[in-house]
């Protein structure tokens, strides 16, 4: 199947009141996700446990009935973490990527989300699955912002 074709990128940006070592270190409990990420069911590694966190570590996660496997492609501390999600039907490609940014006493977070489909409905495919990538970002901009953000009371 050829993948080289449309491509859509959906991008989410939101300032989050913590520092970027404080966000890092929620991003990189990489099979913890689902302690925060509303809807996330389960997360746990498929890497083995006594690896460190990094290039090709893998996790599980499950979303309601489907089970996906997400990849990291990409781990740069404390700035950047991509991931290759898994599990989609073999003409389906997504890819994940967070960046911090600091920014005086908060930090800016990026949540981009890369979408390619490949074979004769590719763009439709990728309108729809960018709509619900967009609703999901949001979604994992507010778990993470919830579990790292510093209330006063």
């Amino acid at each position: 199947m050829r993948l080289n074709g449309p491509v859509a990128k959906i991008r989410r940006l939101r300032t989050v009141a913590a520092q970027p070592q404080a966000i890092w270190d929620v991003l990189a409990d990489f099979g913890a996700i689902s302690a925060w990420a509303a809807d996330v069911d389960h997360s746990c590694l498929l890497s083995p446990q006594v690896q460190e966190i990094g290039l090709t570590t893998t996790r599980r996660v499950q979303v309601g009935r489907n089970a996906l496997v997400e990849r990291i492609t990409e781990f740069e501390p404390p700035h950047a973490l991509a991931y290759d999600v898994e599990g989609f039907p073999s003409w389906l490609r997504v890819n994940n990527r967070w960046t911090l940014t600091p920014s005086a006493d908060a930090t800016a977070v990026t949540l981009a989300s890369t979408v390619t489909a490949g074979g004769p409905l590719g763009r439709i495919v990728e309108l729809v699955v960018s709509r619900v990538s967009a609703k999901m970002l949001d979604a994992l901009l507010t778990g993470l912002a919830d579990r790292t953000e510093v209330r006063y009371a």
